[in-house]
């Protein structure tokens, strides 16, 4: 029998609105025993963990991280992108569409399945394309995809202009139960932008992306939700009018949901000046302790974004949605590329950061060490509200349910670098960072997938 029994956390449960301190027991990969009969259910030789002061929740899911395997293996593959995974607490990821060949098909999706089960640390769930070859043209075989296993598909890092072609993706999506979710961008108001429209990026002479250009398909899918009554999730949300929409939308019962990533509620437009101007204009709101804070060059491509950076308003916004559920999801976005194509001017380089390893701290930070959530409503965007959109049966400590479960340290201080990160690429803008709490031992199905310090855990 494979047996583990962690010891005097702080299990934090909120599919069960459990928040207290008590013993979790896990057998043969599932949860067995929560509270008082774990440790007297435990057999003899299970293996122990005494994670007394550290947060034991669900294993925490990220339903938005590219892993650009298969074809751009360079960047990342599935084995270095879910162990990143691993060390920043997730037991669970949702791989993009958006590799080389698109997967809009289902030889594809059981070649990444297959591969997963080969080298991934963690569970890998599979989003397939709402077109093919994600060209916003003609519809990829959605019932094809889903009897491959998809949860859910979307054309991310692009976005479909057409409005016809996206309203029949939305009724077949509801035929076979299927979220939509949709990277909004509308091309012909964002055009070659690479920073948030603005004051800085006229300062800094870099053509302009106005926030209307998110906002336009927020507002679109919003209407074909309505219409068709399928279930549009809009992802990475940047900006305020953003949120207003969504805020709107389900007061009135709309099937529209939203997430947020930490870069867009933790940095503005500020930052692509550079660490002065940053900490001049936004730093005492920020971050009381800025001196602490490693100082970067302005036009740094690490900052670059898709959504761009915006403003200090718009993060604002951002938080308040998440305060008060509108935005019931967080997720990394994690978008790893070669130094070498970063390497370059701001205008060329591509879009994207990593985080797997850093988003959790930063929304502790950002969430709840700055009072804005409780502990639990943070884990809760972590798990139960990504595996009731997926529709997966995770995010739960309840007795039977998968063991995936994350144990973090909540006060852990620690900076993030270069040499610790388990991903392929390093294009992160948060190296040097002091951070504050921190992913100490990841379990998948059962089984320790990543442990920091097993010496101090183990008894």
């Amino acid at each position: 029998m494979n047996a583990l029994l962690l010891t005097g956390g702080r299990v934090v449960d909120p599919a069960n609105r459990l928040d207290a301190r008590a013993d979790l027991l896990i057998l043969d990969g599932k949860i067995a025993a929560v509270g008082e009969a774990a440790a007297g259910r435990a057999p003899a030789e299970a293996e122990r963990l005494d994670v007394s002061g550290k947060v034991v929740c669900p294993g925490l899911i990220d339903l938005h991280v590219h892993l650009r395997e298969p074809g751009q293996t360079p960047k990342e593959t599935l084995a270095t992108g879910t162990a990143a995974a691993a060390r920043g607490g997730f037991t669970s990821v949702v791989c993009m569409p958006n590799t080389t060949p698109t997967i809009d098909n289902a030889g594809t999706v059981a070649l990444i399945h297959e591969r997963a089960a080969q080298h991934s640390a963690v569970n890998v769930f599979v989003a397939g394309a709402i077109t093919k070859g994600i060209a916003g043209e003609e519809l990829a075989s959605i019932g094809s995809l889903k009897r491959a296993g998809v949860v859910a598909i979307t054309d991310d890092g692009h976005c479909v202009q057409n409005n016809e072609l996206m309203r029949r993706a939305l009724e077949y999506a509801k035929m076979f139960d299927l979220p939509v979710m949709d990277h909004c961008q509308d091309y012909s108001l964002v055009t070659t932008g690479v920073m948030h429209e603005g004051y800085w990026s006229t300062a800094l002479g870099l053509q302009g992306w106005p926030a209307a250009g998110e906002e336009m398909i927020v507002a679109r899918n919003i209407l074909l939700a309505e219409l068709t009554g399928a279930h549009v999730h809009c992802q990475h949300l940047s900006a305020a009018g953003s949120v207003a929409l969504i805020r709107e939308a389900r007061k009135r019962g709309v099937r529209v949901s939203g997430e947020a990533c930490p870069h867009h509620f933790t940095l503005t437009d500020a930052a692509v000046a550079g660490s002065e101007e940053f900490w001049k204009r936004d730093g005492k709101q920020l971050y009381p302790g800025q001196e602490l804070l490693p100082a970067w060059p302005a036009y740094d491509t690490n900052l670059k974004m898709n959504p761009p950076l915006r403003s200090a308003r718009d993060r604002e916004a951002i938080l308040e949605g998440l305060v008060d559920g509108t935005i019931e999801i967080l997720c990394s976005d994690h978008a790893p590329h070669c130094d070498f194509e970063k390497e370059v001017e701001f205008d060329y380089a591509p879009f994207g950061i990593t985080g797997l390893e850093t988003e959790l701290a930063l929304s502790l930070m950002q969430l709840h060490h700055a009072k804005r959530l409780s502990l639990s409503d943070l884990v809760a965007k972590y798990t139960v509200a990504p595996a009731r959109l997926l529709r997966l049966a995770k995010g739960t400590l309840s007795v039977g349910a998968d063991a995936d479960v994350t144990v973090f340290d909540p006060n852990r201080e620690w900076v993030f670098t270069r040499e610790a990160t388990a991903s392929k690429s390093f294009n992160s803008p948060f190296y040097g960072w002091p951070l504050k709490g921190k992913a100490v031992a990841t379990i998948v199905g059962g089984r320790i997938a990543w442990v920091e310090q097993m010496e101090a855990l183990a008894v």
